[in-house]
């Protein structure tokens, strides 16, 4: 019996984070527009939310990533971004040392291809490799560095190292993204109704991160 409710626990939990991180997924334009209400807390508040997604189980913060790159620039984003990672690795450890018993770790690895095999399971080297693999990838290390002790330092920069070059590229672009969005309409449409001007209105780098949204639809995420 306490063999089925270690694995109940595990499943619980597993399941548990990931519906966690799919509700932030689907709630982003929410998140996104009470970001752009609280102020500086503004910051705190983002990292919390990334960390929480990436650290789930099969969760993808690509949308997160570049939302923080509309909201904060491509310096504040990328940090937030990086920051959130550090956070999502220590919390998505602690949570593979109560699940890792789910995945049958034993027949993944040896369905991996050889290039990744080739290293010693829970090495540095494996674990970077092992992350390069989308989708399953990513989860499939974190729980290989639980089950495997590998120390919480290895498992905490072998993720940071692939995740937050990758998130830093995704916030530069959803920073770019959105000015040339902005660009486009200025030049494009001169004439536009004062109450639809808001839409398009583009905080500078050195302005601190403050909304006063309008009435009575604001558009979530948008920084005067």
């Amino acid at each position: 019996m306490s063999a089925f409710w270690r694995r109940a626990e595990a499943a619980f939990i597993f399941f548990s984070s990931f519906a966690v991180a799919a509700a932030v997924i689907r709630h982003r334009a929410s998140i996104e527009a009470l970001l752009g209400t609280i102020g500086p807390l503004a910051y705190p508040v983002a990292i919390l939310v990334f960390a929480l997604v990436a650290s789930a189980p099969f969760s993808v913060t690509d949308a997160l990533a570049v939302m923080n790159g509309v909201l904060f620039g491509p310096l504040w984003g990328s940090l937030v971004n990086a920051i959130g990672l550090v956070f999502a690795a220590l919390i998505g450890y602690a949570l593979a040392r109560r699940t890792s018993q789910l995945l049958e770790l034993e027949g993944n690895l040896q369905r991996l291809p050889r290039w990744i095999t080739r290293f010693r399971v829970g090495s540095p080297q494996f674990l970077l490799s092992l992350r390069v693999i989308p989708g399953l990838g990513g989860t499939l290390a974190t729980q290989v560095a639980a089950a495997f002790r590998v120390p919480i330092f290895v498992h905490v920069w072998t993720m940071c190292a692939i995740a937050i070059p990758i998130c830093t590229i995704l916030a530069i672009f959803g920073d770019r993204a959105s000015l040339a969005v902005q660009v486009y309409y200025q030049a494009h449409h001169p004439h536009v109704p004062e109450r639809w001007r808001h839409l398009f209105r583009r905080r500078g780098p050195e302005e601190p991160v403050i909304i006063v949204p309008p009435e009575p639809h604001p558009r979530p995420g948008y920084f005067p």
